[in-house]
């Protein structure tokens, strides 16, 4: 009987090598896995870096207008040899209409000596003396 021992032994250190290698086989896989997550992390991390170090580096830009040169321009109106300013005309209209406008348009009639005028949507008209 000692023979028979001996092959069940060398079944039972077979099943053992077997087992040991299928373990070590799951632990490389889990090891490879692992190691493939860290990776895959570590490249959306290096993506993400790149692009946060970029905008970093960029200065910011300051948007400025334009710088309008100051002009000075002054429009009149002349009939029968009188002149009238046309901000005037505009002023008097704000005035007339009473309230802040966001909208006037101004219609200059010399020969009537009259000024036509909307207002946010509201007709008017006043005198303009050509004195």
């Amino acid at each position: 009987m000692p023979t028979t021992k001996k092959p069940a032994a060398a079944k039972t250190e077979d099943t053992k090598t077997t087992a040991k290698a299928a373990t070590a086989k799951k632990e490389e896989k889990k090891t490879t896995a692992k190691a493939a997550a860290k990776k895959t992390t570590a490249v959306k991390t290096a993506e993400k870096k790149p692009a946060a170090k970029t905008a970093a580096k960029k200065p910011a830009v300051k948007k400025t207008a334009p710088k309008k040169a100051t002009e000075n321009v002054e429009v009149f109106v002349e009939f029968g040899g009188v002149q009238v300013a046309v901000e005037e005309v505009v002023n008097n209209v704000k005035a007339t209409y009473g309230k802040e406008a966001k909208d006037i348009k101004v219609y200059v009639k010399p020969d009537e000596s009259k000024a036509y005028y909307v207002a946010d949507g509201v007709e008017g008209e006043m005198d303009v003396y050509f004195c």
